[in-house]
């Protein structure tokens, strides 16, 4: 009966039930099956505390710059960009949608958002310029895992919450596994274009339209620039730096780019509250089951667990890397991080994994899962964008699996490329 809160979560996720209310369910099932009832009384209590957090206002703050700067039509730009840099390459769209993901993320912060938005701009030129739409909707699959990696990253605020640690230190931890990510995917990308003789998507473009291109760029890619050099700076907190963040989107799109009217406001600021709400009752119902997983005593049970298996860090990371991967194939990364944190990270603490390195470990390892099948979201996304089904891709996907996989296992076990940055800034 001790564990039964997590019978009870995976049983209500499986017959369909909202993963919010399956949390809710979970606990309430484990205070009731141990004769804990009077704990019920908290349960409001806890709901609200779950929420009534500085630190989470960022998340509908990152959510409305990022809505904002799509309604805006940023993206246009990036891909301009992109492709003034990189599409004389072999494969250059494909190569294209890797870069623009890569800079986009740092606009959105959201992998859905990156594969809807990208997905419905370049997957029909791919195919027009001779890429199979299979290939195409693979390309945008894998690299739209960018958006939750690179700062902005909701989810890295959702560790950051959960486990009490500094937010800017994940967002700086972050920097270096993106671009590694991003570098792989282009290299696999490359190796691909040769193979199947894939087309450059034009000619290289002189130096003069390369500037140009930057200068139409610029303001958009000085996003996470502000956002990161302000905090590391002290110059704001992280939940300031979304609010800057919103701010700087707004004057770019209805007063420099003039991409937005006033009127088009209203169904932005609606789509960012629908968003928002969703994600912070997930959050509170989340604090919910945190508190129930403490007080169950299971992060201690873990721990023993772990010891009983084996007392070494590198095995131990693998065994949680292959759990986190199964766990991403069927939970939404955001919840993922809320329901694994406070029962996986006092394990790797006890063990002397640095907090924030396995913090990135964890967001990281369920990006991935949110383009891996069977429930992977991202690959709905994209196979809805491209008009295919989700199986049609897959086989396309696999080199990007690959090269996904063997990230992951760089930054598991080279701590350097997740904690130099932060380190060097005094994190």
């Amino acid at each position: 009966m001790v564990y039964s809160f997590g019978a009870i979560f995976v049983i209500l996720m499986l017959i369909g039930l909202p993963v919010a209310f399956a949390l809710i369910g979970g606990s309430v099932g484990y205070f009731f099956l141990s004769d804990k009832m009077f704990f019920l009384q908290n349960l409001a209590q806890k709901l609200i505390g779950g929420v009534n957090q500085f630190p989470l206002l960022a998340i509908p703050l990152f959510i409305l710059a990022g809505e904002i700067m799509n309604q805006g039509k940023i993206t246009t730009r990036l891909i301009d960009f992109s492709n003034a840099v990189v599409g004389h390459w072999r494969g250059g769209l494909a190569q294209v949608l890797i870069v623009t993901n890569v800079l986009f993320a740092g606009l959105s912060g959201s992998a859905a958002a990156g594969a809807a938005v990208l997905g419905s701009t370049l997957i029909p030129a791919m195919e027009k310029n001779g890429y199979s739409r299979s290939f195409a909707a693979a390309v945008t699959a894998a690299s739209a895992i960018e958006g939750p990696i690179i700062p902005p990253s909701i989810m890295c605020i959702l560790y950051a919450f959960t486990m009490n640690i500094s937010v800017v230190s994940l967002f700086v931890g972050a920097i270096v596994p993106g671009l590694l990510l991003g570098g792989g995917l282009m290299l696999c990308t490359r190796l691909i274009a040769d193979w199947k003789n894939l087309p450059p998507a034009r000619e290289r473009v002189p130096l003069a339209d390369m500037a140009r291109a930057f200068k139409g760029a610029l303001l958009p890619m000085l996003t996470p620039v502000i956002i990161l050099g302000g905090t590391m700076g002290g110059v704001f907190t992280a939940t300031e730096a979304a609010a800057v963040a919103a701010a700087y989107a707004l004057i770019l799109s209805l007063f420099v780019f003039k991409t937005i009217a006033w009127n088009d406001l209203y169904g932005i600021f609606k789509k960012a509250m629908i968003s928002s709400a969703t994600i912070l009752f997930i959050c509170a119902c989340a604090f919910v089951f945190a508190w129930t997983v403490t007080l169950s005593g299971l992060p201690a049970a873990v721990a023993q667990w772990a010891v009983g298996i084996t007392n070494n860090k590198y095995v131990l990371l693998l065994i949680i890397n292959l759990a986190l991967l199964v766990v991403g194939m069927f939970l939404d990364a955001g919840p993922a991080v809320l329901i694994v944190a406070p029962i996986l990270g006092p394990t790797a603490v006890q063990f002397g994994i640095d907090p924030v390195h396995f913090g990135l470990i964890i967001c990281i390892n369920l990006c991935v899962g949110l383009a891996t099948p069977p429930m992977g979201l991202v690959l709905f996304v994209t196979s809805s964008v491209a008009k295919i089904s989700m199986g049609s891709m897959l086989k396309d996907m696999v080199p990007y699996w690959i090269v996904h996989v063997a990230t992951l296992l760089v930054i598991t076990y080279v701590p350097a490329v997740t904690l130099a940055l932060p380190r060097f800034f005094g994190f």
